[in-house]
């Protein structure tokens, strides 16, 4: 069916062309010739072809644009005629005998177009004259498109001041009159073309119509640019006429598309002086009218005039346009009480735009918008509509953008409460756009109480959320999600230390609700910002309120133990057992023993109890074997304790090679540099030795499991450790000792069975440049490694 009428239609358009075309031939030969009479009656045939009712709007706009072209060149061919002394009077006459009306009112605006270039007559009669004969056609579209033309010829011959038709007094209101009365009928005329056809067709009439509604909106475009209609005139005369006709219309298309007309086409300032009487005319439209979208461009249109000019903003506070727009979206609301939410956010969004730019110091306008919001959301529960959460976000992220502080963001204390509007997923996103804000700014967050207000609006960053399964979040969104909380922790500082210590305890308690999947992104920033103000605290000389102070390091290390402790139920004990051993050391730095023993019991028991992996296992000894060197708080017996401890797990690695690492990583233990009564010779030289005897097992192993005894890497290891010890001055570490070593070494890589390692080969040579090059050097140092023969492997 459709198809056969699209057929139909192209058909009627084309006859429609062709009789447009043939009679315009006859015309053009009758206008070469001069000939009058024989013109008008072929350009009244002409025009008679837009007489047809059975085309659709967009196809008989197709046949109007030919038709229009020709009646351009017969305006020309009427104004030859008047130079050539035919009166135009009598030409104003003679189009008027045209049988059909249509044909005769189009002649009668083109005629009517050169008697006003003629001045023979006043043009406000002329264009009163033509406004008001244009009323004879009624069909919607054939109406329509007469009036546009009506509008397009008289544009530039209207009577406004500076125009060469400009007449006596109030020749403005004349023209005002005119272009009014055009749009009111014109408007009536598309209105009604809804009522045209079956109301099956609705659908497709409403679509044509929108098609044809810049027809309308060009007559509003017109008196938005007569120099005369200054504001006083705008606000008097043609405001309210226009206003009437969108309200009285009460038609939903049409009062969307002029109520955006008029914000569009004339000035702000206008806007802005007649706010009153435009905010009054929005409760009056229809209840299906998209009211937001136009009330948030007028919005729009005046937040972007206040930003134009600092000297436009005392004509806001004198107009009182915050309380006016604020008044006018509380009774749109109420005048649609089925407004979707998205509608409502949509609204209260432009109006805080809108405030933060006339009113940025006024904090009490922002929080009362958003107050007036959580008002209007009250009792709908989590919003969970895709576009409602944007606007939401776009609502709360306004503040953030005008001021760059979110600390500005918390003094408003409606912030928060639209933030429980938001569903789980938007609450994060919210979250991380606060986050981000601070990260770009540098934001300082210095005191306790805006801490935890902070934490309170991210707290879907910091915590699980009730009703989410684990599953669905996905891995690499929550890893960035936490890592940017763990680059939050890190900024909040405050020189003060007791308020420094109520913000690690604030954050703390917020964190320690984030559940076992956070807990190890969370806490360690928290531990080494703790460990920063332990540092703080160790600087200074004595503590001037001595143990009665309420922030001191063993109150901060208490703290930490405790939160620490928290990973260890979460399955993370390498990392608990990495913090434990940073609080060791600075524990160590504070002197504090008692403390320090009990960060290394807990590492210790984390060790034993919780980590089984053989390569967790490995790294765990190397860091506690790192630590525990540095340390030169313990007293002999608690060293001793420790000491024995490490070089016990390192003996009882699973694999050979990671023994025998760790075991000659425990010698360091036994020689501190700067510390003569942590200097053991014998127990580095017992160290070294069971070093090789698990060395040498390890190749047994080999032999016997391979048939070979594999590289010799950890030899020529253990060789590097002698020599350090050999050259720091341990007199248990002899020359002998060094040379079997080596000699052990060259027979190894000699042998058949030893496999081949590039490494170790480079390792060993080296070692033996080393050695070269110390005994080059002269002096003590010389004279230590001169006894030692180096032999090169053949």
């Amino acid at each position: 069916m459709m198809l056969d009428g699209t057929e139909d239609e192209e058909k009627f358009l084309a006859a429609g062309i062709a009789g447009l075309q043939q009679n315009s031939f006859y015309m053009h030969r009758a206008l070469d010739s001069n000939n009058l009479r024989d013109a008008l009656k072929y350009s009244a045939q002409m025009l008679s072809e837009l007489r047809t009712s059975k085309l659709s709007p967009h196809k008989y706009y197709e046949l109007y644009m030919r038709a229009f072209d020709q009646l351009r060149k017969l305006e020309m061919f009427f104004e030859e005629e008047t130079r050539r002394g035919c009166s135009i009077i009598d030409l104003y006459e003679l189009v008027q005998h045209a049988g059909n009306i249509l044909p005769r009112l189009y002649l009668l605006c083109t005629v009517g177009s050169v008697y006003i270039k003629s001045k023979e007559a006043p043009a406000k009669d002329v264009l009163k004259d033509l406004v008001e004969m244009c009323r004879g056609i009624q069909h919607p579209v054939r109406g329509l498109f007469l009036r546009s033309y009506l509008s397009q010829v008289s544009r530039d011959k209207l009577p406004d001041i500076g125009s060469e038709y400009e007449g006596d007094a109030d020749t403005v209101a004349d023209a005002v009159e005119f272009v009014l009365q055009n749009f009111t009928e014109m408007n009536k005329l598309w209105v009604r073309m809804q009522h045209q056809g079956p109301a099956r067709e609705k659908e497709k009439r409403e679509k044509e119509r929108s098609e044809l509604r810049d027809l309308v909106g060009k007559n509003l475009h017109v008196l938005s640019q007569i120099e005369g209609v200054d504001l006083d005139m705008y606000k008097d005369a043609v405001l309210p006429r226009v206003l009437e006709q969108v309200v009285n219309c009460k038609d939903e298309l049409a009062q969307f598309y002029l109520m955006d007309c008029i914000i569009q086409v004339f000035p702000d300032e206008y806007h802005l002086q007649t706010l009153d009487v435009l905010l009054g005319a929005y409760p009056q439209l229809q209840a299906s009218v998209d009211i937001k979208t136009v009330l948030s461009q007028l919005m729009e249109r005046l937040s972007n005039y206040a930003a134009s000019s600092a000297e436009v903003l005392p004509e806001f506070l004198q107009v009182e346009a915050f309380s006016k727009l604020s008044n006018a979206i509380g009774k749109v609301i109420e005048a649609q009480p089925d407004m979707p939410t998205v509608g409502v956010v949509t609204l209260y969004s432009s109006l805080l735009t809108f405030t933060l730019h006339v009113h940025p110091d006024r904090l009490d306008y922002a929080d009362q918008v958003l107050g007036a919001c959580v008002k209007k959301l009250s009792g709908k529960g989590k919003i969970e509509d895709n576009k409602a959460t944007k606007q939401i976000v776009a609502l709360l992220s306004a503040p953030l953008e005008k001021y760059n502080d979110v600390m500005t963001a918390l003094k408003l204390s409606n912030y928060p409460r639209v933030m429980e509007y938001l569903d789980i997923p938007t609450t994060k996103v919210m979250a991380t756009v606060i986050i981000q804000s601070i990260m770009k700014n540098g934001t300082h967050i210095s005191t306790s109480e805006k801490v935890d207000a902070l934490f309170g609006l991210i707290k879907g960053l910091i915590k699980d959320s009730d009703g989410v399964p684990k599953d669905e979040l996905d891995e690499d969104d929550f890893k960035e999600e936490q890592n940017s909380v763990a680059c939050l922790i890190q900024m909040l500082y405050n020189e003060d230390q007791e308020e420094m210590f109520k913000i690690i305890d604030t954050v703390r308690k917020h964190i320690l609700t984030g559940g076992p999947t956070r807990l190890p992104f969370t806490v360690p920033p928290l531990v080494f910002s703790s460990l920063k103000l332990v540092r703080q605290l160790q600087g200074q000389e004595e503590n001037p309120f001595g143990d009665d102070a309420s922030v001191t390091p063993k109150k901060i290390f208490q703290l930490l133990n405790q939160t620490i402790e928290t990973l260890s139920g979460v399955l993370a004990p390498e990392l608990a057992l990495h913090l434990y051993l940073q609080c060791a050391e600075a524990a160590n730095d504070c002197d504090l023993e008692p403390v320090a023993y009990e960060f290394f019991t807990q590492a210790y028991i984390l060790y034993e109890e919780e980590i089984s992996d053989s390569r967790a296992q490995v790294t765990a000894i190397h860091l506690i074997i790192g630590t525990l060197q540095r340390m030169h708080v313990f007293g002999v017996e608690n060293r001793d304790t420790l000491t024995h401890k490490a070089t016990g797990y390192s003996a009882k690695l699973l694999k050979k090679p990671d023994q025998c690492r760790a075991v000659y990583a425990c010698s360091h233990l036994f020689w501190v540099d700067d510390h003569d009564n942590l200097k053991d010779g014998e127990r580095v030289l017992l160290c070294l030795k069971r070093a090789l005897r698990i060395a040498n097992a390890a190749q047994q192993m080999s032999n016997a499991a391979r048939g070979n005894t594999g590289s010799v890497m950890l030899f020529i290891e253990i060789l590097n450790k002698y020599l350090y010890f050999f050259e720091k001055g341990n007199l248990q570490v002899t020359v002998a000792a060094i040379q079997g070593l080596i000699e052990l070494i060259m027979n190894e890589m000699q042998s058949d069975t030893t496999t081949s390692d590039p490494a170790a080969d480079a390792f060993l040579a080296s070692t033996m440049r080393y050695i070269e090059f110390q005994k080059q050097k002269g002096g003590t140092v010389g004279e230590k490694y001169e006894a030692l023969k180096v032999s090169h492997a053949g």
